[in-house]
């Protein structure tokens, strides 16, 4: 290495656009060398003593200098020269280099240039040299591109664009690529810029014809007698060509923008076949199908398709290369392929799921619904290559044990249910059947297989259906016996009640007879509510505000734990419900929530008007598409299991702790939203919270009967229940008391009598006629029950009224009114008392009818 002196400013490091170079003398160095020695030796011969003074000066000068070139060297005003810089190979190299190079400074000037620039530019010497810029200015269709290349070099940052510059003569003229890069890394180095300018007019030209015999061969793809296409793994449509396009009477520019999936132009299910492919990465395979493709008008076509995938490293698929061939003139043609044709229609377009396998299980060969079904199944396509892996491992042996049969040609294998594998739940139907003794090397059995999954779900459905009626039915029969029991203990009570004072020391049992009576009653109502056969009094309502008055209730209810949002839905269509019935639902799911969010939780009451296409789209099962009003009632607690969701509506079953609840809450729910004409359903995740859903029929207000219609059909008979006591409720007059219970008939006898009337008793309708026969019909009023032997209610009441047309009768039951109220003819006013009631509600209602209005 050698050190050179840079003077203030610095020289222009290329001169005559050459790298300088200054190489190191050695003659100098062994002339200094020497000169050294030369000076020691003479001080050597003058003594020691006299030398002294010549050799401190003479370490002093060299210490000078020593120190001179320290500071210089720190300053950068000499610095030590890289020999490889200055490498005459690497200067030849640049200069006889086929691209253009230049290097310009901070100010843009050239410093150095080889021939190839010069010849670029048109110089002539290299004193003609001129940077980029300056070669093309004025021409427009350069200009913006060398812009970008300045502003690079400014920045330091490489750039590269590709130009055309036109001929001066009108020829076609040639194209050229020019580079720019910062010179070095260093800040002082950086000052300069590399440019590069190559011409690459036949690389272009070359790339031109390539791109033309390209343009042909598309054009011979597109009008071939064949049809083309290819789809990628998503199953969109890259390329048809116009053959097959025409064929489908599709249009070329719809499926080049991507408006066309594969499964748009293949019929049924042929589209799993051609997208269940599997292999091994790396692999390339081609499959034969006997398909048939759709066109626009929904027609169909058989094809034959040789589909081509190639598989990547990864087993990634790429788009397939397939070659289509129409085969709708081998139909008349060619019989035997016709009937081959024919065959191939009906194999595909089955709705059952077919596939021969060998005895291992391995599919050797399978329809379409075949390979949809394992698509489903597993999108690995594990369950297209084994028949076993569709089905899940519980139920597995059972169709290895059928087709290992059929192996054996065995005929007259039973079907296998089975439960398919997969994340949901599905079923199916497995037929095995033996196949040709000459065709068991390879294939051991014909499997065809039916989904039955929505038939299972229906027939659960259907069970579930059946066994809520009959365990309703059950209810209803229990609460009706249970009334009668209850109506004699109510009424014997009362008689106790009259006749004790209250400082009678049994006072106090007796009303805890009374009490206990009233709780019995309570849930023989909720049962009733289950069966649907509890007497509703409906009413137009708002449920936005029913839900308001609720407010207060539902908070005190939930407790501070447990946050109440309310969200009213606008313009809420309105309802006919009974209000307290209504009530009574929302209350018990907000007490059932609150229990299910012991730590606290979110209680949701939101409520939304759902049309009747809104419903169509729903996937509530046996909800018809109509107008709804909706009630979602939704908490953040511990959930239901997906075990018990299905019986939650049943009655006395109960996931609290034995005397936490009576199981009796959700069927009364469900009991009453079905009897007012609604849908209730359940959403649930164990851990996720709850959301029931309710489903309410629009009231429509046109459709309302008007009160004369309803005066004359009876509709205005007179309510049930306990009727408020009046002061005085004595009366006089003969009534006819019809009852099979004989306790309570005379219990409901001995209290009538206490308040004037003579009473008639009749265990029957029979004998209740019987005894109308001996008065002449000479009765003021017959209070009779709905539900007798031999004769009932309804009929009785149409035998008195050919005898007497005024005659005045009370039903009492412990069925809801509207339970008998068919079967009575139109017109026929009554009034209804329900089962169980007290002696002052039976004697205020017998006053009450009694009394002329």
């Amino acid at each position: 290495m050698t050190a050179e002196l840079e003077n203030d400013p610095p020289q222009e490091p290329f001169a005559a656009h050459e790298p300088v170079r200054r190489n190191g003398s050695i003659v100098l160095v062994l002339l200094v060398a020497f000169g050294i020695v030369a000076v020691a030796v003479a001080l050597m011969t003058i003594g020691r003593a006299q030398a002294q003074p010549y050799i401190l000066g003479l370490l002093a000068l060299l210490a000078m200098v020593g120190l001179f070139n320290l500071f210089a060297f720190a300053a950068g005003i000499i610095r030590f020269a890289d020999r490889a810089a200055d490498d005459p190979v690497i200067s030849r190299i640049a200069d006889h280099a086929h691209d253009g190079l230049a290097v310009t400074d901070s100010r843009g000037h050239v410093v150095y240039s080889n021939a190839a620039y010069l010849a670029l530019t048109g110089a002539a010497t290299a004193a003609d040299v001129r940077p980029v810029e300056r070669v093309f200015i004025g021409n427009p269709d350069v200009s913006e591109a060398v812009f970008r290349l300045l502003k690079a070099a400014r920045e330091g940052k490489r750039q590269q664009e590709e130009v055309r510059i036109a001929g001066a003569d009108g020829s076609q003229g040639r194209w050229l690529r020019m580079r720019v890069r910062p010179l070095g890394q260093g800040k002082r180095e950086a000052k300069y810029a590399v440019w590069s300018i190559a011409d690459i007019t036949r690389d272009r030209e070359r790339q031109e014809d390539v791109f033309q015999e390209l343009q042909h061969a598309i054009e011979y793809l597109d009008h071939a007698p064949c049809g083309f296409f290819s789809v990628n793994a998503g199953g969109d449509l890259v390329y048809v060509n116009a053959t097959l396009a025409n064929w489908l009477d599709h249009d070329l520019a719809e499926i080049g923008n991507g408006g066309l999936k594969l499964t748009d132009i293949v019929s049924g299910d042929g589209a799993s076949l051609l997208t269940s492919i599997v292999a091994v990465p790396g692999e390339v395979k081609t499959e034969v199908f006997d398909i048939d493709l759709r066109m626009r008008s929904g027609k169909t076509m058989p094809v034959r398709l040789y589909h081509k995938l190639a598989f990547g490293a990864d087993g990634v698929p790429g788009a397939s290369r397939t070659l289509v061939i129409n085969r709708a003139r081998d139909e008349h043609s060619d019989p035997q392929r016709a009937a081959e044709v024919r065959f191939m229609r009906f194999f595909d377009h089955t709705p059952m799921a077919i596939a021969t396998v060998d005895r291992a299980g391995a599919v050797v060969r399978a329809n379409a619904r075949f390979a949809k079904l394992a698509q489903s199944l597993n999108p690995d396509g594990a369950a297209g290559k084994s028949i076993f892996r569709a089905v899940n491992p519980r139920d597995r042996h059972l169709l290895i044990a059928a087709i290992n049969q059929a192996a054996e040609g065995q005929g007259d294998i039973a079907p296998v249910e089975a439960m398919l594998d997969g994340a949901k739940e599905r079923w199916g139907q497995f037929f095995v059947t033996a196949v040709e003794e000459n065709e068991r090397e390879t294939e051991a059995a014909i499997v065809y297989m039916l989904e039955t999954t929505e038939r299972r779900a229906l027939e659960n459905q259907i069970n579930q259906s059946q066994k809520m009626d009959m365990v309703g039915q059950l209810a209803g029969g229990i609460a009706h016996d249970f009334n009668n029991v209850l109506s004699a203990i109510m009424m014997a009570n009362d008689f106790l009640l009259n006749a004790h004072k209250p400082t009678d020391p049994s006072f106090q049992d007796i009303m805890q007879i009374k009490q206990n009576a009233t709780r019995a009653a309570t849930l023989v109502r909720q049962l009733l509510a289950f069966s649907r056969r509890q007497t509703l009094r409906p009413q137009v309502l708002d449920l936005g505000d029913a839900l308001s008055d609720l407010t207060m209730l539902l908070r005190r209810l939930i407790g501070e734990k447990v946050k109440l949002d309310l969200v009213h839905g606008r313009d809420l269509w309105p309802v006919k419900v009974d209000v307290s019935q209504f009530e009574q639902v929302i209350v018990n799911l907000a007490v059932n929530a609150r229990d299910a969010m012991p730590d606290g939780g979110k209680l949701t009451v939101r409520t939304a008007n759902v049309t009747a296409e809104e419903a169509a789209r729903l996937t509530y099962k046996g909800m018809p598409a109509a107008d709804y009003v909706r009630i979602d009632v939704a908490d953040t607690g511990t959930g239901i299991p997906a075990d018990i969701v299905e019986k939650i509506f049943e009655p006395f079953f109960s996931t609290k702790e034995v005397g936490k609840g009576t199981g009796l809450g959700l069927s009364t729910v469900y009991g009453i939203v079905k009897q007012t004409g609604g849908f209730i359903y359940v959403d649930s995740e164990a851990g996720e919270g709850t959301s029931f859903h309710i489903f309410l029929p629009r009231h429509h207000p046109e459709q309302e009967v008007q009160p004369e219609a309803a005066a004359a059909s009876g509709a205005a008979k007179e309510p049930a229940g306990d009727a408020k006591p009046r002061t005085d409720l004595t009366g006089q007059g003969t009534i006819l008391l019809v009852e099979d219970e004989e306790g309570l008939r005379s219990l409901n006898a001995r209290g009538l009598r206490s308040r004037g009337y003579n009473v008639i008793e009749a265990s029957n309708g029979i004998e209740a006629m019987e005894a109308l026969d001996g008065k002449d019909g000479a009765v003021d009023l017959v209070v009779s029950d709905v539900v007798m032997p031999e004769m009932d209610g309804p009929t009785l009441l149409r035998e008195m009224r050919i005898r007497n047309p005024n005659l005045k009768i009370i039903f009492v039951s412990g069925y809801a009114e509207e339970a008998f109220d068919k079967s009575l003819p139109e017109n026929e006013q009554f009034a209804f008392l329900a089962k169980p009631f007290a002696l002052s509600a039976l004697v205020a209602k017998v006053k009450e009818t009694m009394t002329p209005s």
